[in-house]
Parts: C-alpha cells; sequence; structure tokens
C-alpha cells in the first residue's frame, strides 16, 4: 500500500508586521487577524492582501477562509503558489511515478536511483485490480518472480564479466544495465516538494481516473495529509468511495464545498 510522510511545511515568520510599517502609513499598518488560522493559509491570505494593500480600513470583515474561498472562485490561483509541502511517497510502484513526474509545474522531485541501488531484494507493487483475480494474480506472481530472478542472474554475470571489483562509474554501469529487465511494478520511493496550486491541478487532473487505482489511493493520501495544513485551500475536494471501495478524489463547485471542510 502506498503511504505518505510529510517531511516539511510552510511557516509565518512575523516579518510581515515590520513590512506593513514600512509600507504603509501610521494606523493602517494593521492586519486584521482571525484565530485558528494555519500558516499556509495565513500565507496565501497575506500575498493576496498585499496585492491591493487590503490592510487597516481598506480590509473587508471575511474570514480567512472566506477570503480564500473568494480566490478560488475568482481563478486568482497564483496566490496559492506561494504554500508549499515536502512530503515523501514509499511503496508506490514506477509506473505510478513515471506518470508523477509528468507534473514539472509546481514540483520537484527526488527518487530512488536504480543505477545506484541494488535491486536484488526489490519489492513490486501488486495492482489492485488483479487482487480478485487468482488465474491473473497468479500470472502477476509468477512474472515478477521471474524478472528478480533474472536481475540477480544478470547483475552476477555483469559482475563476473567485470572482473575486479568495480569502481563507483563501473558499478553504477552494471545496476544501470542489469535494471533494464526490472518492471514497472517495481517499488520506489519520492520525494516530492509542491505548491498547493500544483496540488490543488494534481487532485482535479488524477483523483478521479476511473481506472488508476495506484493514482487514486495516492491522491486520497496527499488529501488527507494536506487538507489538515489548510482546510481553506482545499475545501472542495472530497473523497468518494464507490462500488470497487477505493477513494476517488473530486472537486466540487466552492460554494459546494462541505461546511465542515470551510473552518
Amino acid at each position: 500500500m502506498p503511504r505518505i510522510y510529510l517531511l516539511a511545511r510552510p511557516q509565518f515568520t512575523g516579518a510581515h508586521e515590520a513590512l506593513l510599517r514600512d509600507i504603509l502609513p501610521p494606523g493602517e499598518a494593521i492586519w486584521h487577524e482571525r484565530e485558528g488560522v494555519t500558516p499556509a493559509e495565513r500565507l496565501v491570505e497575506f500575498a493576496g492582501r498585499v496585492c491591493y494593500l487590503s490592510f487597516g480600513n481598506a480590509q473587508s470583515g471575511r474570514t480567512n477562509a472566506e477570503y480564500i474561498g473568494n480566490l478560488l472562485r475568482n481563478g486568482h490561483d497564483s496566490v496559492l503558489e506561494h504554500a508549499a509541502w515536502t512530503f515523501a511517497l514509499s511503496g508506490v510502484s514506477r509506473a505510478f511515478t513515471h506518470q508523477l513526474v509528468r507534473h514539472r509545474i509546481g514540483f520537484s522531485f527526488s527518487q530512488l536511483s536504480q543505477q545506484y541501488h541494488d535491486e536484488t531484494e526489490a519489492k513490486f507493487v501488486r495492482p489492485a485490480e488483479i487482487a480478485g483475480v487468482p488465474a491473473s494474480l497468479a500470472i502477476w506472481e509468477r512474472t515478477v518472480a521471474q524478472v528478480q530472478a533474472a536481475y540477480r542472474e544478470l547483475a552476477a554475470e555483469l559482475r563476473r564479466a567485470e572482473g575486479e571489483e568495480p569502481d563507483r562509474e563501473a558499478r553504477r554501469a552494471l545496476r544501470s544495465a542489469a535494471r533494464s529487465i526490472l518492471p514497472n511494478a517495481t517499488e520506489t520511493v519520492i520525494v516530492v516538494t509542491a505548491n498547493a496550486r500544483a496540488v490543488r491541478h494534481f487532485l482535479s487532473l488524477r483523483g478521479a481516473i476511473q481506472g488508476d487505482s495506484e493514482m487514486r489511493s495516492v491522491s486520497a493520501l496527499l488529501l488527507d495529509a494536506l487538507r489538515p495544513e489548510a482546510p481553506a485551500l482545499f475545501a472542495d475536494f472530497v473523497t468518494d468511495y464507490p462500488e470497487d471501495g477505493l477513494p476517488l478524489v473530486r472537486r466540487l463547485a466552492i460554494d459546494s464545498a462541505p461546511s465542515h471542510a470551510k473552518k
């Protein structure tokens, strides 16, 4: 099963007070804030207010959730790029990460290298779609076992052909050659940094793909991990469980978001 680990989150240092005193006249350098707002939500609201200097007497009475909801309704998504998180995904397949790394704007990736890591003890991610089909499951399990055995045999033959104990680059070349036969099901780990706008786009595009169980599972994990970090930024996403029992993440119209998610 895929697993997610939140490694880093946005911080709000307090330097905004000095900035407001620097750019606004006395008496106007005030930001009227509500309690119960996360650092990521504060950061997005502050960045948005800087665009119009809507502080002091120019500040509306909106709550943070209402302010962010208004940004989302009006398509002012660029402000969301200031809030970013770093997380790690494990227990995922390279088939999944091949799709994930196509999301380049707003994402950064660091993935386990098969050129440097010995994959003789690699694990494999079984697709949920075949779990209930015994004949298909048997074929899958037999095939990955054969591939793993072939990887070990190939790596051993390449080492023998190399002769002496290979140096760093020689080992890289050997493992690079051996990895060519590994399947997309090979398990991997990847560290991802993504901003809120990019995550929202990813969830909108990938979370509700009926035919990709792994993508759906990771999307649900990602939403579960980030919603507490910034409820207002993800209030318009919900997780459903259709007949297949797997999570499906979809986006609602912002005004239709569940009240418990709006704070």
